[in-house]
């Protein structure tokens, strides 16, 4: 069994984030940069199932700027077996379509049975890239789930929704993401951190995927206009002067809110 685990460096989510108002880009620099708490509960899942199935390659996987890959490497301290770092710089302020496009082609190109992903980034928020990965590899995707269970043959879970939850399965290979629900990622130890600097760390181009990032054919977004949010405003105060009940009213309806 080979599993690729999508990882990506983010602020700290309990730091500052600020958005540049040059690039439109969030300010890396403005607070530390960590993994992605979602991603290494993905790393835990696949580890988890190595710890109890010798014989299975765990590869971390992730697209970011060479600064990550101290970053990256800590998914090796954690146990994987080896890591792609897909580095470029044409690669910076990349959409979601063209980081699936990316962490795809990586995919494909590392090989697979199974590929887990953490449900959303705490950065972006996108909460597709599992989802538009599968659909490029033309692989069955399981996405959000609460549990999982990886077989010979298939991979299932549990996904909840707001009224019910579901039970879902697909073969392999397959993508699935999972949710904050599962289990919280073990923490490197010393003899993790040492067998690390051994492990295999590949770093790959667009060239050596075969992409071209700025392919007219293709659809890209771009940021047109950008402006710092404003302060916040005062809210208007109502003193009861025994017409408080009016006044409210007329707020409400002046702001559309009645």
């Amino acid at each position: 069994m080979k599993i690729v685990v999508l990882v990506k460096e983010v602020p700290d989510t309990y730091g500052d984030r600020k958005l540049s108002l040059e690039t439109g880009l969030a300010d890396r620099a403005a607070s530390e940069s960590v993994l992605d708490e979602i991603g290494e509960r993905a790393l835990e899942v696949a580890l988890s199932y190595a710890d109890a199935h010798p014989g299975t390659e765990v590869v971390v996987l992730s697209m970011a700027a060479e600064s990550a890959s101290a970053t990256v490497r800590k998914g090796l301290a954690m146990g994987a077996s080896s890591a792609v770092q897909v580095i470029d710089e044409t690669l910076l302020g990349a959409d979601l379509g063209l980081t699936a496009e990316v962490l795809a082609a990586a995919v494909k190109r590392t090989g697979y049975d199974l590929v887990i992903a953490g449900n959303q980034s705490t950065d972006g928020s996108g909460g597709v890239i599992a989802s538009m990965v599968a659909e490029l590899l033309d692989v069955p995707a399981a996405t959000y789930l609460s549990s999982v269970e990886i077989g010979e043959t298939e991979v299932a879970g549990v996904r909840a929704t707001e009224d019910a939850t579901a039970r879902v399965s697909a073969p392999l290979p397959a993508v699935i993401s999972i949710t904050e629900a599962l289990p919280d990622a073990r923490f490197p130890n010393f003899k993790g951190i040492m067998a690390a600097k051994k492990k295999p760390f590949e770093t790959v181009s667009l060239e050596d995927l075969g992409i071209e990032p700025h392919d007219p054919g293709a659809s890209r977004s771009i940021v047109i206009s950008l402006s710092e949010k404003p302060p916040r405003e005062a809210g208007v105060k109502i003193v009861d002067e025994g017409d408080a009940g009016e006044k409210l009213a007329e707020f409400l309806i002046q702001n559309r809110l009645a």
